[in-house]
């Protein structure tokens, strides 16, 4: 019954989206969620570079790469930032009009293991014996955090207690991603794994203590990147095209600014954390390099985003790179 009314409230939604005329360039970006982790997207937004390129672009906060998905099927949205892993999902599942990445935005995991106590030179042994909240079984984040647990040779079991009585990791996957900070504090959990400024935000608190970066340990990952349906992209290549460069414009303006000079432009997104702190949120981002320097999505980071699906086990077949990868735009504007 669930599904129906939400199914029936989607195609309300999609119609309504069609019956009041959108131009072809406004858009409505679907993130996964909302994170200083996307600086080069807010950065573009507030110095003008979607203007620039004729754009008016909206956020949309969906949470969750599902949601996000569901909002570019559902038409809600034209452009969605998410892991790509959502994409070879609904690849796999023979869908005609699936989404396809057209430019990568991360190249590392944003997310931050908090400790409820400080922890000084922290490894991923002390994890063993222990819980900790990893996110939606089959996102990005808890499977690179499982990918980088196990590369480190530890034992991991998802929602599994008996794993702790073997000196392994309980990877637990039963609260959802915007819940994941809540129930932390409230008890769930010796560790968990957040992004920014939600991290900061607990630590400030004196709820919890960040004591390492999942991104640094696991390595480059393509992590989060732009796509939209096929059908969509066909339609609409010069809207691509210019979003594209706008993407890029943003990513190139964060290479070349610091971490203060970065949290001033992109502050008006963060209100609720201040100046300072913002500051301090970004220099971890930079410090990991957490960002692509252009919008190409290799074939080779893809392979490993297939490899890290596998060994979750949330993926039996490899989606071909050329169809669910487009390089077309981001070739064009790097030019």
């Amino acid at each position: 019954m669930k599904k129906i009314i939400l199914l029936f409230m989607l195609c309300i939604t999609s119609v309504f989206g069609i019956c009041c005329g959108k131009n072809k360039n406004e858009i409505t970006i679907a993130e996964v969620a909302h994170s200083v982790f996307y600086a080069p997207q807010y950065a573009a937004i507030e110095l003008g570079f979607f203007e620039d390129e004729g754009l008016e672009v909206e956020l949309m906060n969906a949470n969750g790469a599902d949601k996000v998905m569901a909002a570019l099927l559902s038409g809600d949205a034209e452009i969605g930032l998410m892991g790509p892993e959502a994409t070879i999902y609904v690849y796999n599942q023979g869908q005609k009009n699936y989404a396809i990445n057209f430019a990568q935005l991360t190249k590392r995991d944003g997310s931050f293991i908090v400790s409820r106590n400080p922890i000084k030179n922290f490894t991923l042994d002390m994890l063993e014996g222990k819980s900790i909240l990893g996110g939606r079984k089959g996102g990005m984040p808890e499977m690179t955090l499982e990918y980088t647990l196990k590369q480190s040779g530890l034992k991991v079991g998802r929602d599994d207690k008996s794993i702790l009585s073997e000196n392994g990791v309980n990877v637990r996957t039963d609260i959802q991603f915007s819940a994941m900070a809540g129930a932390f504090v409230s008890g769930e959990g010796d560790f968990t794994t957040l992004f920014e400024p939600t991290a900061t935000e607990i630590e400030k608190q004196g709820k919890g203590y960040v004591v390492a970066s999942v991104g640094e340990l696991s390595g480059d990952v393509p992590y989060t990147a732009y796509s939209a349906l096929k059908e969509y992209i066909n339609n609409n290549e010069s809207v691509i095209e210019k979003f594209t460069r706008a993407i890029y414009k943003g990513q190139k303006w964060i290479m070349n600014h610091n971490a203060r000079e970065i949290a001033e432009v992109i502050k008006p997104y963060f209100n609720e954390i201040s100046l300072d702190d913002l500051e301090i949120v970004m220099q971890r981002h930079i410090d990991i390099d957490a960002w692509k320097n252009t919008p190409y999505f290799y074939e080779n980071d893809y392979d490993k985003l297939v490899s890290i699906m596998m060994e979750a086990g949330e993926l039996d077949i490899k989606a071909p790179y050329n169809k669910v990868v487009t390089n077309k735009f981001a070739n064009i504007v790097m030019k």
